[in-house]
Protein backbone atom coordinates (compact mmCIF):
# COMPACT_ATOMS: atom_id res chain seq x y z
CA UNK A 1 0.00 0.00 0.00
CA UNK A 2 1.03 3.64 -0.85
CA UNK A 3 2.30 5.77 1.96
CA UNK A 4 0.00 9.15 1.18
CA UNK A 5 2.97 10.96 1.35
CA UNK A 6 3.90 9.51 -1.67
CA UNK A 7 1.06 11.00 -3.27
CA UNK A 8 2.79 14.64 -3.12
CA UNK A 9 4.62 15.39 -5.39
CA UNK A 10 8.38 15.95 -4.66
CA UNK A 11 9.70 19.64 -6.21
CA UNK A 12 11.90 17.96 -8.36
CA UNK A 13 8.92 15.99 -10.17
CA UNK A 14 8.31 19.92 -11.65
CA UNK A 15 11.07 19.80 -14.72
CA UNK A 16 10.04 23.12 -16.69
CA UNK A 17 13.19 25.25 -17.03
CA UNK A 18 10.45 28.36 -16.70
CA UNK A 19 10.07 27.86 -13.04
CA UNK A 20 12.65 29.21 -10.87
CA UNK A 21 14.53 31.69 -9.13
CA UNK A 22 15.46 33.37 -12.59
CA UNK A 23 11.54 34.31 -13.28
CA UNK A 24 10.53 34.83 -9.48
CA UNK A 25 12.73 37.02 -8.90
CA UNK A 26 12.01 39.33 -11.75
CA UNK A 27 7.97 39.16 -11.96
CA UNK A 28 8.46 39.59 -8.11
CA UNK A 29 10.70 42.59 -8.49
CA UNK A 30 7.84 44.84 -10.63
CA UNK A 31 5.02 42.95 -8.22
CA UNK A 32 6.43 44.68 -5.34
CA UNK A 33 6.66 47.79 -6.81
CA UNK A 34 2.69 47.00 -7.59
CA UNK A 35 2.14 46.64 -4.23
CA UNK A 36 4.40 49.46 -2.88
CA UNK A 37 2.36 51.80 -5.23
CA UNK A 38 -1.15 50.49 -4.27
CA UNK A 39 0.22 50.84 -0.45
CA UNK A 40 1.08 54.20 -0.41
CA UNK A 41 -1.76 55.74 -2.68
CA UNK A 42 -4.06 53.74 -0.31
CA UNK A 43 -2.46 55.45 2.87
CA UNK A 44 -3.49 58.47 0.63
CA UNK A 45 -6.97 57.45 0.04
CA UNK A 46 -7.69 56.39 3.62
CA UNK A 47 -5.99 59.90 5.03
CA UNK A 48 -8.60 61.77 2.57
CA UNK A 49 -11.11 59.81 3.90
CA UNK A 50 -10.39 59.79 7.67
CA UNK A 51 -7.99 62.23 8.15
CA UNK A 52 -6.82 62.09 11.26
CA UNK A 53 -5.95 65.42 13.85
CA UNK A 54 -2.39 65.83 12.81
CA UNK A 55 -2.93 65.77 9.53
CA UNK A 56 -3.93 68.63 7.11
CA UNK A 57 -4.65 67.33 3.78
CA UNK A 58 -4.11 69.80 1.08
CA UNK A 59 -6.35 70.85 -1.41
CA UNK A 60 -3.74 71.42 -4.13
CA UNK A 61 -3.33 70.25 -6.44
CA UNK A 62 -6.82 70.05 -7.37
CA UNK A 63 -5.71 66.45 -8.91
CA UNK A 64 -4.18 65.18 -6.46
CA UNK A 65 -6.31 62.79 -5.77
CA UNK A 66 -7.47 61.78 -9.03
CA UNK A 67 -4.11 60.78 -9.75
CA UNK A 68 -2.91 59.07 -6.62
CA UNK A 69 -6.30 56.57 -6.92
CA UNK A 70 -5.87 55.89 -10.39
CA UNK A 71 -2.59 55.01 -9.57
CA UNK A 72 -3.83 52.70 -7.27
CA UNK A 73 -6.30 50.87 -8.76
CA UNK A 74 -4.20 50.84 -12.02
CA UNK A 75 -1.23 49.40 -10.04
CA UNK A 76 -3.46 47.10 -8.39
CA UNK A 77 -4.91 45.77 -11.77
CA UNK A 78 -1.16 45.08 -12.77
CA UNK A 79 -0.11 43.24 -9.85
CA UNK A 80 -2.89 40.64 -10.48
CA UNK A 81 -1.07 39.13 -13.82
CA UNK A 82 2.35 39.24 -12.32
CA UNK A 83 0.68 37.82 -9.04
CA UNK A 84 -0.88 34.73 -10.77
CA UNK A 85 2.94 34.20 -12.61
CA UNK A 86 4.99 34.77 -9.44
CA UNK A 87 2.94 32.20 -7.62
CA UNK A 88 3.15 29.58 -10.94
CA UNK A 89 6.96 30.08 -10.70
CA UNK A 90 7.64 29.03 -7.17
CA UNK A 91 4.69 26.81 -6.68
CA UNK A 92 7.35 23.53 -6.77
CA UNK A 93 8.44 25.19 -3.31
CA UNK A 94 5.08 24.29 -1.72
CA UNK A 95 6.21 21.04 -2.18
CA UNK A 96 10.27 21.33 -0.34
CA UNK A 97 9.87 18.59 2.45
CA UNK A 98 10.84 19.47 6.27
CA UNK A 99 13.72 18.60 7.39
CA UNK A 100 12.60 16.69 10.94
CA UNK A 101 15.93 15.89 12.10
CA UNK A 102 16.79 18.93 13.25
CA UNK A 103 14.95 20.85 14.98
CA UNK A 104 16.51 24.20 14.46
CA UNK A 105 16.10 24.20 10.49
CA UNK A 106 12.27 22.79 11.05
CA UNK A 107 11.64 25.57 13.11
CA UNK A 108 12.93 28.08 10.46
CA UNK A 109 11.42 26.53 7.62
CA UNK A 110 7.81 26.52 9.29
CA UNK A 111 8.23 30.11 9.87
CA UNK A 112 9.13 30.74 6.55
CA UNK A 113 5.88 28.64 5.53
CA UNK A 114 3.60 30.33 7.83
CA UNK A 115 5.04 33.50 6.77
CA UNK A 116 4.48 32.90 2.73
CA UNK A 117 1.14 31.92 3.21
CA UNK A 118 0.19 34.63 5.10
CA UNK A 119 1.67 36.64 2.36
CA UNK A 120 0.16 35.16 -0.32
CA UNK A 121 -3.04 35.15 1.29
CA UNK A 122 -3.14 39.10 2.27
CA UNK A 123 -2.32 39.84 -1.79
CA UNK A 124 -5.05 37.75 -2.62
CA UNK A 125 -7.15 39.19 -0.73
CA UNK A 126 -6.17 42.75 -1.50
CA UNK A 127 -6.39 41.89 -5.15
CA UNK A 128 -9.82 40.50 -5.00
CA UNK A 129 -11.65 42.86 -2.74
CA UNK A 130 -9.88 45.07 -4.66
CA UNK A 131 -11.02 44.60 -7.58
CA UNK A 132 -14.60 43.84 -6.51
CA UNK A 133 -14.65 46.90 -5.00
CA UNK A 134 -14.09 48.79 -8.28
CA UNK A 135 -16.75 47.15 -10.29
CA UNK A 136 -19.07 48.03 -6.99
CA UNK A 137 -19.80 44.42 -6.02
CA UNK A 138 -19.54 43.13 -2.15
CA UNK A 139 -20.82 39.79 -1.75
CA UNK A 140 -19.76 39.98 1.95
CA UNK A 141 -20.83 41.68 5.23
CA UNK A 142 -17.62 43.18 6.54
CA UNK A 143 -16.30 46.93 5.79
CA UNK A 144 -14.40 47.14 3.05
CA UNK A 145 -12.80 50.19 3.38
CA UNK A 146 -11.94 49.55 7.42
CA UNK A 147 -10.58 45.66 6.47
CA UNK A 148 -8.70 46.48 3.22
CA UNK A 149 -6.82 49.12 4.92
CA UNK A 150 -5.88 46.93 7.87
CA UNK A 151 -4.92 44.09 5.64
CA UNK A 152 -2.61 46.44 3.52
CA UNK A 153 -0.85 46.56 6.65
CA UNK A 154 -0.28 42.95 7.20
CA UNK A 155 0.60 42.30 3.11
CA UNK A 156 3.07 45.16 3.37
CA UNK A 157 4.52 43.67 6.54
CA UNK A 158 4.74 40.07 5.07
CA UNK A 159 6.41 41.52 1.51
CA UNK A 160 8.72 43.14 4.36
CA UNK A 161 9.89 40.04 5.91
CA UNK A 162 9.75 37.81 2.77
CA UNK A 163 12.34 39.95 0.81
CA UNK A 164 14.43 40.41 3.85
CA UNK A 165 14.73 36.42 3.99
CA UNK A 166 15.06 35.95 0.38
CA UNK A 167 17.13 39.11 -0.02
CA UNK A 168 20.50 36.80 -0.90
CA UNK A 169 18.66 34.55 -3.18
CA UNK A 170 17.27 37.33 -4.94
CA UNK A 171 20.36 39.46 -5.54
CA UNK A 172 21.74 36.08 -7.22
CA UNK A 173 19.02 35.59 -9.34
CA UNK A 174 18.60 38.77 -10.59
CA UNK A 175 22.44 39.38 -11.07
CA UNK A 176 22.63 36.51 -12.71
CA UNK A 177 21.96 34.88 -16.79
CA UNK A 178 18.30 34.85 -17.48
CA UNK A 179 18.69 32.15 -20.11
CA UNK A 180 21.62 29.93 -20.21
CA UNK A 181 23.75 28.42 -23.25
CA UNK A 182 23.01 25.01 -22.99
CA UNK A 183 19.70 25.55 -22.57
CA UNK A 184 19.32 27.92 -25.53
CA UNK A 185 21.06 25.56 -27.57
CA UNK A 186 19.17 22.16 -26.34
CA UNK A 187 15.62 22.90 -25.14
CA UNK A 188 12.86 23.49 -27.12
CA UNK A 189 9.66 25.51 -26.56
CA UNK A 190 9.83 29.18 -25.14
CA UNK A 191 12.59 30.60 -23.39
CA UNK A 192 12.74 32.26 -20.29
CA UNK A 193 13.25 35.89 -22.03
CA UNK A 194 9.96 34.86 -24.24
CA UNK A 195 8.01 33.62 -21.33
CA UNK A 196 9.17 37.44 -19.26
CA UNK A 197 7.87 39.69 -22.42
CA UNK A 198 4.36 37.52 -22.55
CA UNK A 199 4.17 38.46 -18.72
CA UNK A 200 4.54 42.52 -19.42
CA UNK A 201 2.59 42.09 -22.39
CA UNK A 202 -0.31 40.45 -20.44
CA UNK A 203 0.21 42.92 -17.68
CA UNK A 204 0.05 46.20 -20.06
CA UNK A 205 -3.11 44.76 -21.43
CA UNK A 206 -4.71 44.23 -18.02
CA UNK A 207 -3.74 48.28 -17.49
CA UNK A 208 -4.78 49.03 -20.75
CA UNK A 209 -8.19 47.60 -20.76
CA UNK A 210 -9.07 48.62 -17.17
CA UNK A 211 -7.21 52.56 -16.95
CA UNK A 212 -9.43 54.22 -19.31
CA UNK A 213 -11.82 54.81 -15.97
CA UNK A 214 -8.89 57.50 -15.11
CA UNK A 215 -7.27 58.24 -18.24
CA UNK A 216 -9.66 59.43 -20.43
CA UNK A 217 -8.19 58.85 -23.76
CA UNK A 218 -8.18 55.66 -23.16
CA UNK A 219 -11.12 54.90 -22.68
CA UNK A 220 -12.01 53.37 -26.06
CA UNK A 221 -9.98 50.94 -25.43
CA UNK A 222 -10.48 49.93 -21.96
CA UNK A 223 -13.17 47.60 -22.33
CA UNK A 224 -13.65 46.20 -18.62
CA UNK A 225 -12.92 50.01 -17.05
CA UNK A 226 -15.65 50.90 -14.65
CA UNK A 227 -17.17 54.02 -15.88
CA UNK A 228 -16.99 54.91 -19.40
CA UNK A 229 -17.44 58.78 -19.03
CA UNK A 230 -21.34 58.75 -19.79
CA UNK A 231 -23.98 60.16 -17.29
CA UNK A 232 -25.59 63.68 -16.96
CA UNK A 233 -24.04 66.26 -18.17
CA UNK A 234 -21.15 64.05 -19.42
CA UNK A 235 -19.99 63.09 -15.71
CA UNK A 236 -20.81 59.62 -14.37
CA UNK A 237 -22.59 59.14 -11.25
CA UNK A 238 -22.27 56.30 -8.27
CA UNK A 239 -25.90 56.48 -6.44
CA UNK A 240 -28.94 58.10 -8.32
CA UNK A 241 -31.35 59.90 -6.98
CA UNK A 242 -33.63 56.86 -6.93
CA UNK A 243 -31.50 54.51 -4.87
CA UNK A 244 -30.78 57.33 -2.55
CA UNK A 245 -34.16 57.85 -2.26
CA UNK A 246 -34.62 61.95 -2.25
CA UNK A 247 -36.54 62.41 -5.03
CA UNK A 248 -39.55 63.88 -3.13
CA UNK A 249 -37.36 66.08 -0.91
CA UNK A 250 -35.02 67.24 -3.75
CA UNK A 251 -37.98 68.18 -6.08
CA UNK A 252 -40.02 69.42 -3.37
CA UNK A 253 -40.68 73.33 -3.73
CA UNK A 254 -40.25 74.44 -0.34
CA UNK A 255 -36.29 73.11 -0.23
CA UNK A 256 -34.27 75.47 1.60
CA UNK A 257 -30.74 74.94 2.65
CA UNK A 258 -30.05 75.74 6.42
CA UNK A 259 -26.93 77.21 7.15
CA UNK A 260 -25.97 77.55 11.53
CA UNK A 261 -23.66 78.40 13.39
CA UNK A 262 -24.16 77.98 16.93
CA UNK A 263 -27.41 80.34 17.99
CA UNK A 264 -27.33 81.94 14.26
CA UNK A 265 -29.03 80.17 11.62
CA UNK A 266 -30.07 81.58 8.01
CA UNK A 267 -32.50 79.47 5.30
CA UNK A 268 -32.09 80.11 1.68
CA UNK A 269 -34.21 78.46 -1.07
CA UNK A 270 -32.42 77.76 -4.53
CA UNK A 271 -34.04 81.18 -5.76
CA UNK A 272 -31.68 82.62 -2.75
CA UNK A 273 -28.72 81.09 -3.63
CA UNK A 274 -28.83 81.59 -7.44
CA UNK A 275 -29.41 85.44 -6.49
CA UNK A 276 -25.79 84.85 -4.52
CA UNK A 277 -22.55 85.47 -6.46
CA UNK A 278 -21.55 82.59 -8.80
CA UNK A 279 -18.45 81.09 -8.79
CA UNK A 280 -16.98 78.67 -11.29
CA UNK A 281 -14.42 76.56 -11.53
CA UNK A 282 -13.18 73.27 -13.38
CA UNK A 283 -13.05 70.36 -11.09
CA UNK A 284 -12.42 66.59 -10.97
CA UNK A 285 -14.59 64.12 -9.63
CA UNK A 286 -12.41 61.25 -8.26
CA UNK A 287 -14.10 57.87 -6.55
CA UNK A 288 -12.19 55.34 -4.52
CA UNK A 289 -12.99 52.88 -7.41
CA UNK A 290 -10.97 54.68 -9.55
CA UNK A 291 -12.44 55.76 -12.43
CA UNK A 292 -12.58 60.45 -12.54
CA UNK A 293 -14.02 62.80 -14.61
CA UNK A 294 -13.58 66.61 -14.68
CA UNK A 295 -16.40 69.18 -14.85
CA UNK A 296 -17.01 72.93 -14.98
CA UNK A 297 -19.22 73.49 -11.91
CA UNK A 298 -20.88 76.71 -11.19
CA UNK A 299 -22.49 78.06 -7.98
CA UNK A 300 -21.70 79.87 -4.28
CA UNK A 301 -18.76 79.59 -2.77
CA UNK A 302 -19.15 78.04 0.69
CA UNK A 303 -17.06 80.31 2.29
CA UNK A 304 -19.49 82.93 1.21
CA UNK A 305 -22.35 81.10 2.76
CA UNK A 306 -20.43 80.21 6.06
CA UNK A 307 -20.18 84.33 6.34
CA UNK A 308 -23.68 84.62 6.27
CA UNK A 309 -23.55 83.34 10.09
CA UNK A 310 -20.04 84.94 11.31
CA UNK A 311 -18.33 81.45 10.92
CA UNK A 312 -14.85 81.62 12.24
CA UNK A 313 -12.04 80.73 8.99
CA UNK A 314 -10.48 77.92 11.02
CA UNK A 315 -14.07 76.42 11.92
CA UNK A 316 -14.70 73.25 10.33
CA UNK A 317 -18.30 72.17 8.65
CA UNK A 318 -20.39 69.33 9.28
CA UNK A 319 -22.56 68.98 5.34
CA UNK A 320 -26.04 66.96 5.91
CA UNK A 321 -27.63 65.63 2.67
CA UNK A 322 -31.11 65.04 2.12
CA UNK A 323 -30.49 61.32 2.09
CA UNK A 324 -31.93 59.43 5.04
CA UNK A 325 -29.40 56.62 5.02
CA UNK A 326 -25.72 56.20 3.61
CA UNK A 327 -22.65 56.12 5.50
CA UNK A 328 -21.59 59.46 3.93
CA UNK A 329 -24.98 60.95 4.36
CA UNK A 330 -23.17 63.38 6.69
CA UNK A 331 -19.44 64.42 5.80
CA UNK A 332 -16.87 66.93 7.68
CA UNK A 333 -15.68 69.66 5.65
CA UNK A 334 -12.29 70.73 7.12
CA UNK A 335 -11.25 74.62 7.90
CA UNK A 336 -9.17 74.86 4.87
CA UNK A 337 -11.43 73.00 1.97
CA UNK A 338 -14.70 75.48 3.75
CA UNK A 339 -12.69 78.44 3.14
CA UNK A 340 -10.91 77.68 -0.11
CA UNK A 341 -12.07 79.84 -3.07
CA UNK A 342 -12.80 76.96 -5.43
CA UNK A 343 -15.13 74.80 -2.72
CA UNK A 344 -18.57 75.52 -4.13
CA UNK A 345 -21.99 74.83 -2.87
CA UNK A 346 -22.85 73.36 -6.95
CA UNK A 347 -25.78 74.36 -8.79
CA UNK A 348 -25.14 73.62 -12.67
CA UNK A 349 -22.62 71.50 -14.37
CA UNK A 350 -21.21 71.34 -17.27
CA UNK A 351 -23.03 74.57 -18.23
CA UNK A 352 -27.02 72.88 -17.50
CA UNK A 353 -29.03 72.98 -14.16
CA UNK A 354 -27.70 70.50 -11.54
CA UNK A 355 -29.34 67.13 -12.84
CA UNK A 356 -31.03 65.31 -9.34
CA UNK A 357 -28.47 62.42 -10.29
CA UNK A 358 -25.58 64.97 -9.76
CA UNK A 359 -27.07 66.15 -6.83
CA UNK A 360 -30.45 68.93 -7.49
CA UNK A 361 -30.78 71.13 -5.62
CA UNK A 362 -27.17 71.63 -4.67
CA UNK A 363 -24.59 70.00 -3.44
CA UNK A 364 -21.06 70.06 -2.55
CA UNK A 365 -17.75 70.24 -4.52
CA UNK A 366 -14.25 70.72 -3.27
CA UNK A 367 -11.08 70.35 -4.76
CA UNK A 368 -8.98 67.50 -4.43
CA UNK A 369 -11.18 65.32 -2.03
CA UNK A 370 -12.35 61.76 -2.76
CA UNK A 371 -16.08 61.73 -5.08
CA UNK A 372 -17.41 60.06 -1.75
CA UNK A 373 -16.99 63.34 0.40
CA UNK A 374 -18.46 65.33 -2.37
CA UNK A 375 -21.68 65.73 -0.84
CA UNK A 376 -24.68 66.03 -2.89
CA UNK A 377 -28.81 67.34 -2.50
CA UNK A 378 -27.05 69.18 0.56
CA UNK A 379 -30.00 69.83 3.06
CA UNK A 380 -27.94 71.55 5.98
CA UNK A 381 -24.18 73.05 6.43
CA UNK A 382 -23.60 73.37 10.32
CA UNK A 383 -20.12 75.39 11.47
CA UNK A 384 -18.53 72.68 13.95
CA UNK A 385 -17.61 74.28 17.36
Amino acid sequence: MRSPLSLIPHPDSFTSRLRGPEIASRVGLWLGISFLLAFVTGLISHAAQDMPGWLTFPTRPVSFYRITQGVHVISGTAAVPLLLVKLWSVFPKLFDRFTFGDVRRLALQLAERLSIALLVSAAIFQLVTGLANSAQWYPWSFSFRSTHYAVAWIAIGALIVHIAVKLPGIRRALSGPLDDDLARTSEQGPSRRGFLRTTWVATGVAVLTTAGATVPWLRQVSIFGVRSGDGPAGIPINVSAVAARVIPAATNPAYALEVRNGGKQVTLTRADLEAMEQTTAELPIACVEGWSASGEWRGVRVRDLLALVDAAEDADVEVTSLQMQGAFRQTTLPANFAQDPLTLLALELNGEGLSLDHGHPCRLIAPNRPGVLQTKWVKRMEVLA
